[in-house]
């Protein structure tokens, strides 16, 4: 089959490429492939407080699908240019943020109507957090939450569904550059375009760094984040999280001047198990209907660490990190500060007996018997930073699960249009390594298709 435009991957990146082309030019013929099953049937096998071990599905339902990896996340959108990638650097810094509105608006259409926008543009918090040595980055937030985020995928997918053709549980062997375009291999099959639009995400790196290998495609090291998750009574952040929902904080600690950040603040949310090939860390999920929501905050977290010569697989350094975690927790960890501090492992008694219930069951433990001691030197010295502006932060009963990693594809090498060297291949979304979040990639996808049906 012939196509004008081929996506690869339908996460937002893909999704808001094939919105975008669709509603430009509703003449053109698009395919979309994805690996992973319709958002009907995301399901994991996985009971998060009874089994802890990946059980190898041939595709996970939490990392593929459509929606990808952000399906079953809280549903914030941050509008900034501060953090969630460096998309600017490529189409400038006014076009990222008008673009980010854009997708905000639709979103908002799709099912995202009654929720809030937060922002912390002109906030008493910036004041407070630089005199006490933290910085506030500048953002507004959409929170949709896990709920509201999936009935905003699911009115996206009913309205596409009809306008073009969708290959679910296809995955795409390789692509070859031809005359005309490229074409597109899965299976015992191929389709040919004019364009195509490669979107794979986080969960396609090893896939993506074989495709750049394959149509040597430059690429460069990129970084990995890992830390803990952090869960603590809501009403200990409630004066931040009320006014600003999150609030990304960064702290330069003193041992090491390292940046430490918090990351996916999910207020009055609950913590989760995330597998990511076969390796169970910890994320966090909030949602926006009141029945669902608990009396615990919980955010990330996070040290990044880049690496160059001669070690650069920075993903393999995060993943080894989490592997310790599985084999000494059978999954997560978790340990309170308190024992943290005074060198100890946690224990079930010492956590049932503190004053925070943990909302994921996890293994009652030493993170120090895991973590590098300077990333732990670094989160400590950022929880006693936060207790300064949110006392109670540093408590001995305040919950720590490990590890969390937020893994980074390497960068392609994409020019000013998201385009490789070949004309008409383009790269977006997580899979390019230049976004890193739902709301840049997203806009990663509407620029892209603004480029095509310009």
């Amino acid at each position: 089959m012939k196509y004008d435009v081929i996506i690869v991957g339908a996460g937002p990146g893909g999704i808001f490429s094939a919105y975008e082309l669709i509603h430009r030019n509703p003449d053109l013929k698009i395919a979309v492939f994805e690996e992973g099953h319709p958002l009907s049937r995301r399901h994991c096998p996985i009971d998060g407080d009874k089994v802890k071990s990946c059980i190898k599905c041939k595709t996970c339902a939490i990392m593929s699908g459509f929606g990808g990896a952000g399906a079953f996340s809280d549903g914030k959108y941050n509008i900034t240019n501060d953090f969630g990638g460096t998309l600017y650097e490529h189409i400038g810094k006014k076009q990222a943020i008008d673009l980010m509105e854009y997708v905000d608006s639709i979103n908002v259409s799709h099912g995202g109507e009654k929720t809030k926008m937060y922002s912390t543009a002109q906030t008493k918090f910036k004041k407070l957090c630089i005199q006490n040595k933290l910085r506030l980055l500048d953002a507004s937030v959409r929170h949709l939450g896990t709920d509201i985020n999936y009935i905003v995928l699911e009115n996206l997918f009913n309205e596409l569904n009809n306008k073009m053709d969708f290959f679910f549980d296809t995955s795409v062997d390789h692509i070859e550059v031809l005359d005309t375009g490229y074409r597109i291999y899965h299976g015992d099959s191929y389709d040919d375009c004019e364009k195509c639009i490669v979107s794979v995400g986080r969960s396609g790196s090893k896939w993506m760094e074989k495709i750049c290998k394959e149509l040597d495609i430059p690429t460069k090291s990129n970084r990995v984040d890992i830390g803990v998750r952090v869960e603590i009574p809501a009403v200990i952040f409630s004066h931040l999280t009320d006014e600003l929902y999150e609030s990304k904080i960064v702290y330069r600690t003193e041992k090491f001047e390292d940046n430490v950040r918090t990351f996916c603040m999910n207020p009055y949310g609950i913590v989760v198990n995330e597998n990511t090939n076969g390796i169970v860390t910890v994320n966090g999920h909030s949602y926006e209907d009141p029945q669902k929501q608990t009396e615990n905050t919980n955010f990330a977290l996070l040290v990044a660490k880049h690496f160059s010569q001669p070690f650069k697989d920075s993903n393999g350094y995060g993943e080894s990190i989490a592997r310790l975690s599985n084999m000494l927790g059978g999954g997560v960890i978790v340990q309170r500060f308190g024992d943290l501090v005074r060198g100890r492992r946690s224990t079930v008694r010492r956590i049932d007996e503190g004053m925070v219930r943990p909302t994921l069951a996890a293994t009652p433990g030493d993170l120090s018997l895991v973590l590098p001691k300077r990333i732990l030197d670094g989160i400590i010295e950022m929880i006693y930073a936060l207790d300064k502006i949110a006392p109670g932060t540093a408590n001995d009963d305040t919950l720590l699960y490990g590890v969390e990693v937020k893994f980074y594809n390497m960068e392609v090498d994409i020019n000013e249009n998201l385009e490789t060297k070949y004309k008409g291949l383009y790269v977006i979304g997580d899979g390019s390594g230049v976004t890193h979040s739902l709301s840049h990639a997203s806009a990663s996808g509407v620029y892209v298709a603004r480029q095509i049906t310009q």
